[in-house]
């Protein structure tokens, strides 16, 4: 099984093996793998059918592997994050990485992802922090202006009153990925399909040796970027009870 970097801390969601989740916008699948790796019941969503048919792939591949805990199962859905094809609080936990910048009414989304939530569940929800998204669009247009790029830059108090306007209760927020921060940066600056930059190539060696090997530099540099600069805001909410 590949490694994948994670932006969410599922010990903080209280994710627990047997509980039925959605990853909405789940892209190559880097939550879904790991919440299936905890035992849960996944869902993983996505408009992408090329991206599902290689998330399903990745979900067969980590059955035949075998070692995951008795019980778990997961399945991906194509679906419309704006009308979501599940019934209400349908799901013990909900993970949104890194998908509302690109939706242009989020706060329907942001209310189709309350509707699927149980009363008591909980929800982690990823964006693009302020600083260092602003950063990436004032040095680089084609960093955001592509089909089904960015629309917009949260700020954190933003975008907490809209999931608390929805009927989520703030529980707390976190800030990930200090070294892709400057990794963007330099995109940004050299052009971001420029994959051939000498200094893009080697920063991105630096970023898979983080992710692989976990090396105690990396873990010391995240520890103090992290706060800082951090390139993703994580926001963890609950839906109260009734």
């Amino acid at each position: 099984m590949r490694d994948h970097v994670l932006t969410v801390d599922f010990d903080r969601l209280g994710l627990q093996a047997g509980e039925r989740v959605l990853d909405m916008g789940c892209g190559a699948g880097r939550h879904a793998f790991e919440m299936y790796k905890r035992g849960a019941d996944v869902i993983a969503l996505d408009q992408d059918a090329d991206e599902l048919s290689t998330v399903s792939e990745w979900f067969a591949a980590m059955r035949e592997e075998g070692g995951l805990p008795e019980g778990a199962e997961a399945d991906v859905k194509q679906g419309d994050a704006l009308d979501l094809p599940f019934a209400d609080g349908e799901f013990d936990r909900v993970v949104a990485s890194e998908v509302l910048e690109h939706i242009p009414d989020d706060e329907r989304a942001i209310s189709e992802l309350v509707r699927v939530l149980r009363p008591g569940g909980t929800i982690a929800v990823t964006v693009p922090r302020w600083l260092p998204e602003k950063v990436c669009w004032a040095l680089s247009d084609d960093y955001h202006e592509v089909e089904g790029g960015h629309v917009r830059i949260y700020r954190g108090d933003e975008l907490v009153a809209k999931l608390e306007d929805a009927g989520l209760r703030f529980l707390g927020r976190d800030h990930v990925h200090g070294l892709h921060s400057p990794y963007w940066w330099l995109k940004c600056a050299v052009g971001v399909t420029n994959d051939k930059n000498p200094l893009v190539r080697a920063f991105h060696q630096v970023l898979v040796w983080e992710i692989v090997k976990q090396p105690l530099a990396t873990r010391v540099a995240g520890a103090v970027l992290d706060p800082l600069v951090g390139k993703s805001m994580v926001l963890y909410l609950v839906k109260p009870e009734l």
